[in-house]
């Protein structure tokens, strides 16, 4: 079974703490109806989610797997990853036309007074899942209000939100919230070396690189995602290949188009800022520049349509010429 989604997690817990808080709750019968779970992209706050879903809907536990393990083989945890369970609604961007949609519509939002209006039919409790809060537009941001306002009985709920500032006041103040703080380097080196079975060095960049984020740290070390990596640092410290880049940028159609070429722009901008902090003064203000001017190309790519494949060959030419300049400064 892939492990890729966070539906499929059974053996990474994000944090301690947070399932311990939230099974106190449980068993002392002061379950929230909303959870507000906060904490950078890839801090496994989606993990945690399907992982108390689980265990809300009936799925045995098994504590090997921390607080809020389940057994992978329970028809619960089967039906939740063939995301067939009648008892739990997931809303994120929905993908047309081999596009992602730029945001959660209030469409979407409105399923959640009709799903938690009816009885659970096979579990427990109902649970609907919002991966991420931060997506939901103004309209479905103020369905999702609606929802708060008027508890479900035996309903929950989680928003998954790595900018809860950005979340209406009056959606923060109707749930509890559960923070998930960033990793150390060490718990991510050694996450990244048992799960990949990476090379010390390739762990420790991984890691280094992820910002505190196991979800991160594991996509940097495995497959594209450590190519890409590897491409992007290649083409800032050293001469770029057109022929590779053209290569490169001939992959960025569709949806997985689209993934691997925010993939591309991520590592490079990560890489560029890399290099902003590990030059001199002078050289760094240049290469602190670029990374200013290059961060929002991917919003900007996706908002206005436009050509991934130029949106790249531009980057890349700002890059050239930084570090032309650079050299030219000695």
């Amino acid at each position: 079974m892939s492990e890729d989604h966070p539906r499929d997690r059974f053996d990474l817990v994000p944090d301690v703490a947070a399932e311990t808080a939230f099974m106190d709750a449980w068993t002392r019968g002061r379950l929230h109806h909303a959870w507000l779970l906060c904490g950078v992209e890839g801090a496994g706050k989606a993990t945690f989610a399907y992982r108390a879903a689980r265990r809300l809907m009936g799925a045995t536990a098994d504590p090997s797997r921390g607080p809020l393990g389940a057994l992978r083989d329970d028809p619960v945890s089967r039906l939740i990853s063939a995301q067939a369970h009648p008892d739990l609604l997931v809303l994120e961007r929905a993908v047309e036309g081999g596009k992602v949609k730029k945001s959660i519509s209030v469409d979407q939002a409105r399923q959640l007074p009709e799903f938690f209006s009816k009885s659970p039919s096979q579990a427990r409790y109902r649970v609907a899942i919002i991966d991420a809060a931060d997506d939901l537009n103004v309209n479905a941001a103020n369905a999702l209000l609606k929802v708060l306002e008027e508890p479900p009985e035996r309903g929950v709920l989680f928003l998954v939100t790595h900018a809860p500032g950005r979340l209406l006041a009056t959606i923060r103040s109707r749930c509890r919230r559960l923070s998930f703080p960033i990793w150390p380097q060490d718990r991510l080196e050694a996450l990244v070396r048992n799960r990949t079975g990476a090379e010390p060095g390739d762990a420790a960049h991984a890691a280094a690189m992820a910002g505190g984020s196991p979800g991160a740290a594991l996509a940097l070390a495995s497959g594209a995602t450590f190519e890409m990596d590897q491409l992007a640092r290649q083409w800032v410290s050293g001469d770029i290949d057109r022929a590779e880049a053209l290569a490169v940028a001939d992959k960025f159609r569709g949806a997985e188009g689209q993934e691997r070429f925010e993939t591309l722009m991520d590592r490079l901008i990560a890489a560029v800022r890399v290099r902003a902090l590990d030059a001199a003064p002078g050289a760094g203000n240049r290469w602190a520049e670029l990374w200013e001017r290059l961060s929002p190309l991917p919003d900007r790519a996706a908002g206005l349509n436009l050509d991934r494949g130029d949106v790249l060959a531009g980057a890349l030419a700002d890059v050239r010429r930084t570090r032309a300049q650079t050299e030219a400064a000695g």
